[in-house]
C-alpha cells in the first residue's frame, strides 16, 4: 500500500521534475525514474518501491496531463 505521506512526497517529486524529463521518457523508464528518484530521497523497502512502482504506473497518464499542462504555461509566459 502506497501510504498518503509517499503520495504526498511522489506528487512533491513530479512537481520538482522537469517537464522535458517527464515527458521524454517510455512509461516502463519514466516508472524506473521516479522511483529511482524517490528512493535517493526516501528510504523504501522492496514491498514499498513495489506498491510505488504500481501506482506511479496507474497515475501516469495524470503525470503526463500535468507536464504536458506545465510545458503549454512555461511556453505561453515566454
Amino acid at each position: 500500500m502506497v501510504t498518503p505521506n509517499m503520495m504526498r512526497q511522489l506528487w512533491a517529486l513530479v512537481e520538482s521534475t522537469q517537464v522535458t524529463t517527464l515527458l521524454q521518457f517510455e512509461d516502463s523508464d519514466l516508472v524506473q525514474f521516479l522511483v529511482k528518484r524517490f528512493r535517493a530521497q526516501q528510504s523504501i523497502d522492496a514491498q514499498d518501491a513495489r506498491n510505488l512502482d504500481t501506482y506511479i504506473q496507474s497515475k501516469l497518464p495524470l503525470i503526463r496531463d500535468l507536464a504536458a499542462d506545465r510545458n503549454s504555461v512555461n511556453q505561453g509566459s515566454h
